[in-house]
């Protein structure tokens, strides 16, 4: 019996204790003694006085911080594109004096932040976090049709022969990612470093497929493995069974390890952030033109002008780690020192090589690149109704911290060094 079932005991018998007589009350108590397991005196007072009970209610604290206290961290969450709740503490002293440009800012606010803890900051920012619906770590989003039957390849790549490589998408959305917008499918060979990049509006199955098929086609070897992350554009039946009709081994790496992949990540950068740039694209004319140069200028500057170097081993002396580079080469000549890939296709891209202007090809991917730009800002940048945008845009300002990235091509005609 509990302590609350006792005290329950003695509140029902309470009444008729006092009111009985001697005898009766000697009966009642030990009645009680033996039902409770009591010490008789113990029992005597507890009939005597029994205690009220408990009233039951939900204690609820008054809240510490203010609406204008929220309100600022929202501000300062959403402008810093909605970081950890620890970064976000410590980002309050950097960020509150540009804040206090835009909106009022108190001292009691000011203080206010100044204690506020990270885990306080979780919770009053849970509502807006579940009201925006926001992916924020990506424009992708996990497949789960057939993740069980594509195994993880965590290994490191160590093969002999072209055709085993990685892939992945890079979306063109800008600072707004509704509607639907282009991305550039990138593929990285392994063994020889050749790349390809495809351009497909949206993702959905026909314009991933079609790209696909593209790549397969144009590659001057046969291609024999695609090792992809765990996006849905990947992971679904369509590319499945494309790759078991074409007899392609599909591999896929682990989520949120990009080092899994880290060969065509390191390509997203040089071979597509680095000519595209950050600019939102979403017209089915300028995914042709990006696609046209893919396709030939800038797969042609890529793969047949341009070296890079591969990484061969490190050796580590003590804390030190030193890496072994292999002698920089194009793409084109690594399949043609190993005699490997299709030989009539290689022997046309080295007579294409030998017909091609480097210095003329540079100045036509510059005027593609432009007329990519041209098509793609034909469109306004579409409004969004979530409080993230409202967020950005009411924290526009000229600072170079809080300004967005750099639109329109990164690539500069000066700048055309070996990529790794």
């Amino acid at each position: 019996m509990t302590p609350q079932d006792r005290h329950e005991q003695a509140r029902r018998l309470s009444e008729s204790c006092l009111k009985a007589g001697r005898k009766e009350k000697s009966t009642i108590v030990g009645a009680f003694c033996l039902a409770t397991g009591l010490n008789r005196k113990y029992a005597i007072g507890l009939l005597r006085r029994p205690p009220e009970p408990r009233r039951r209610g939900v204690h609820r604290r008054a809240c510490t911080y203010g609406a204008a206290t929220i309100r600022v961290l929202e501000t300062i969450w959403e402008a810093a594109d909605f970081p950890w709740s620890v970064r976000l503490k410590a980002m309050i002293p950097l960020w509150l004096p540009w804040v206090a440009t835009r909106i009022e800012v108190t001292e009691e606010t000011k203080a206010e932040l100044a204690k506020i803890s990270p885990r306080t900051i979780d919770r009053r920012l849970r509502l807006v976090r579940v009201a925006s619906r926001r992916r924020l770590y990506g424009r992708t989003k996990p497949g789960t049709l057939l993740k069980h039957q594509i195994p993880v390849r965590t290994e490191r790549w160590d093969v002999d022969e072209p055709g085993w490589g990685e892939i992945d998408l890079v979306s063109h959305s800008g600072s707004c990612a509704e509607g639907e917008f282009a991305h550039s499918m990138s593929f990285t060979d392994i063994h020889s470093t050749w790349c390809e990049t495809r351009a497909v509006l949206g993702k959905g199955q026909t314009g991933v497929l079609a790209a696909l098929s593209s790549i397969r086609d144009d590659l001057p070897f046969q291609l024999r493995g695609l090792d992809c992350d765990n996006g849905s554009e990947f992971i679904n039946h369509h590319v499945w069974a494309f790759c078991r009709r074409h007899t392609v081994q599909l591999t896929r790496g682990r989520p949120y390890k990009k080092d899994d992949n880290a060969h065509v990540e390191q390509k997203n950068w040089t071979h597509v952030r680095r000519l595209v740039g950050w600019e939102r694209i979403d017209t089915a004319q300028a995914v042709e033109l990006l696609n046209e140069l893919y396709r030939n200028e800038w797969r042609w500057m890529m793969n047949l002008f341009q070296p890079s170097v591969k990484l061969l081993r490190k050796e580590r002396t003590g804390a030190r780690v030193r890496r072994v580079y292999d002698t920089p080469a194009t793409p084109l000549d690594r399949l043609l020192r190993d005699n490997q890939g299709d030989a009539a296709r290689l022997a046309e891209l080295v007579a294409r090589r030998d017909r091609l202007d480097p210095f003329t090809l540079s100045d036509r991917i510059e005027h593609m690149i432009a007329r990519v730009h041209q098509a793609a800002r034909h469109t306004a940048q579409p409004a969004t109704s979530t409080s993230a945008a409202l967020g950005k845009q009411r924290l526009s300002t000229t600072h170079p911290l809080l300004s967005p990235p750099p639109q329109g091509g990164g690539r500069k005609t000066e700048a055309l060094d070996a990529t790794q």
